[in-house]
């Protein structure tokens, strides 16, 4: 047997790297190539502390500076053996603002063989605003990336994007400014942020954080409350409760909780400085919501070099195309499942959002991409691997309705130990769908045998019969198929709808 070369990996594209130098850490990310939804191949990370020392003598720390020297010969032989086809270079506040900064990047460029583009705080707000917009479906508030040396803040309607702020409110420099005091560091940060004016305008809106330090705020959260979904993508918290939750980190009411273990002592002395920050930011604006994010300078960096039409794709509906071509036995019959579904929906008085349209589709797309699992697991394995998927342009909701939908579509249309956490995430609206989504795909996939060319033949019509509500109308040439376990399928649906329904073969 001659084996072929590996087919976990998209065809037609190839590698790209970004190496993004930040006041408090490097970091390298290979991407497995340059598209609406890339995947992450390698992620590396490197706590230096360029920017130490920056606020107080105007010059990056020397051993900072060796570390990420040292560090960057090694993301170069990553990025070279992982047959990057690209490395694009950024760097933020330490690099641009720092005397010895411009040394600093003329020895970087050397060992990387790159060009390095030294941001200013304008286009890093540029390009956190296009990380949010590449990550959230519609996206409409202020985002704000919280970096060791810097606080850049954008204000985001859909695709657009206002001028941007950078502050000098970096966790690293606002802990030496103020030589470790909380008190003096929120009397700066108040002063620093009183001077936005634009986030008024972001009262009742979302604002979007982005950064290192706000994530680790999100995991501790997420680690004190036992929330079942650990996903910072989209994770996102009322205004009161993110309030007064960052009112417990500035406290050390929740200091000797167990779960500050889940987050690395080199970031936990950085936590309440960036808590700070954000209960500052938040005062002031107001917000709805605030929604943490994965993306941000990296990922918009990227999106700024797709075409237009690129950019305008959906990238949940991407991605999870993509994984039906990785993992399903025909990607063309998932399709057909997205078109089929969408197009029986009214027939059971469904009417979707758009929202709630593309969780539909993303499910339908991710249908079958368990099916090597032993038969037992399949539906365990669909919910898994959904859950924990970096998928963007998705909620915390609208994830938890695609895995369900599809642990339903194995396992059944009830409730059991594994769907809980995830049902405790969703609305009870998302909730009723998965499981009518679900009943449909166990009636269809009977008669597909998961592949492509009938699903389009078959159709739900309003019946003249009294006794029925629906046909599920089936051309004679399919009767074949007949049998008691799609009659018993067929069943399971109309308990779970209330509707009355048969099969006619015509």
């Amino acid at each position: 047997m001659t084996r072929s070369e590996a087919q976990g990996r998209l065809p037609g594209i190839a590698p790209v790297s970004v190496v993004d130098i930040g006041s408090n850490s490097i970091r390298l990310v290979i991407y497995e190539g340059l598209s609406r939804a890339p995947t992450v191949l390698f992620n590396e990370k490197v706590l230096c502390g360029l920017g130490k020392g920056v606020a107080t003598t105007g010059r990056m720390d020397e051993q900072g500076v060796e570390r990420a020297l040292a560090a960057l010969r090694r993301f170069r032989a990553l990025s070279e053996q992982a047959q990057a086809t690209r490395m694009y270079v950024l760097a933020t506040a330490a690099a641009r603002e720092a005397s010895n900064g411009p040394d600093f990047i003329a020895r970087a460029e050397e060992i990387l063989g790159h060009e390095i583009v030294v941001l200013t705080g304008e286009e890093e707000a540029k390009y956190s605003a296009l990380g949010i917009i590449s990550g959230f479906h519609d996206a409409d508030g202020i985002a704000g990336d919280l970096g060791g040396g810097s606080l850049e803040l954008i204000d985001i309607s859909g695709k657009t994007f206002g001028k941007g702020i950078t502050l000098p409110l970096g966790g690293l420099r606002l802990s030496e400014a103020v030589e470790g005091s909380l008190p003096k560091a929120r009397a700066m940060a108040k002063k620093l942020i009183s001077g936005a004016n634009f986030l008024s305008k972001g009262m009742g809106r979302t604002f979007y954080a982005v950064g290192g330090t706000w994530r680790n705020i999100a995991k501790l959260h997420m680690e004190i409350r036992k929330y079942p979904l650990h996903m910072m993508q989209g994770y996102e918290l009322p205004y009161d409760e993110i309030a007064f939750f960052l009112d417990e980190i500035i406290s050390g009411a929740n200091s000797r909780d167990p779960a500050w273990a889940s987050i690395s002592k080199n970031r936990r002395n950085l936590i309440p400085f960036g808590a700070i920050a954000l209960r500052e930011v938040i005062e002031v604006m107001k917000p709805r919501t605030v929604c943490f994010s994965a993306q941000g300078v990296r990922e918009g960096y990227l999106y700024s070099l797709l075409l237009d039409e690129e950019q305008a794709l959906d990238p949940l509906l991407e991605a999870a195309d993509e994984l039906a071509i990785l993992r399903a036995r025909s990607p063309e019959h998932a399709r057909e499942l997205a078109d089929w579904t969408g197009r029986m929906m009214p027939f059971f008085d469904i009417e979707e959002t758009e929202e709630e349209s593309r969780y539909r589709q993303a499910a339908c797309l991710l249908a079958d991409i368990s099916w090597r699992a032993h038969p037992d697991y399949r539906g365990l394995q669909a919910l898994n691997v959904i859950a924990h998927s970096s998928f963007v342009g998705i909620t915390h909701p609208g994830r938890a309705f695609i895995a369900l939908t599809n642990y339903y579509r194995f396992e059944g249309l009830h409730d059991d130990g594994q769907t809980g956490p995830l049902a405790a995430i969703a609305t009870e609206r998302l909730l009723d769908r998965a499981k009518l989504v679900g009943g449909m795909l166990r009636v269809v996939y009977l008669f597909s045998a998961s592949m492509p060319g009938i699903v389009h033949d078959l159709t739900f019509r309003r019946s003249d019969n009294p006794e029925l509500d629906l046909e599920f109308v089936v051309p004679k040439a399919y009767e074949v198929f007949s049998g008691e376990r799609l009659d018993g399928r067929l069943t399971q649906l109309a308990k779970l709808t209330g509707k009355r329904l048969a099969f006619v073969f015509e």
